[in-house]
């Protein structure tokens, strides 16, 4: 299951990230980051190995400050609408 995780602090990295999700699993990790300046863009995706350690990870951690601020941990949304093949 994928858990958007937002208003992280932009020194964040995807290590601070995995450490707040190891006690509910192994998560894998995905930290947004700005192309030109490889500084981490305030959100990441984190996945987990089953959907109860998801669960668990998003009641426990969803508000909980990480260096001053409240983070936003909820399950990813995907996508608002289909993507459509481009004609040539």
């Amino acid at each position: 299951m994928e858990i958007y995780v937002g208003n992280l602090p932009y020194a964040a990295t995807a290590a601070d990230v995995a450490a707040l999700f190891e006690p509910f699993g192994a998560p894998e990790v995905n930290l947004m980051t700005d192309r030109a300046t490889g500084r981490s863009r305030g959100f990441a995706f984190v996945t987990m190995p089953d959907e109860a350690a998801a669960r668990a990870a998003i009641a426990a951690l969803n508000g909980r400050t990480l260096d001053e601020r409240a983070v936003r941990v909820d399950e990813a949304a995907g996508p608002s609408r289909p993507q459509r093949a481009r004609r040539r």
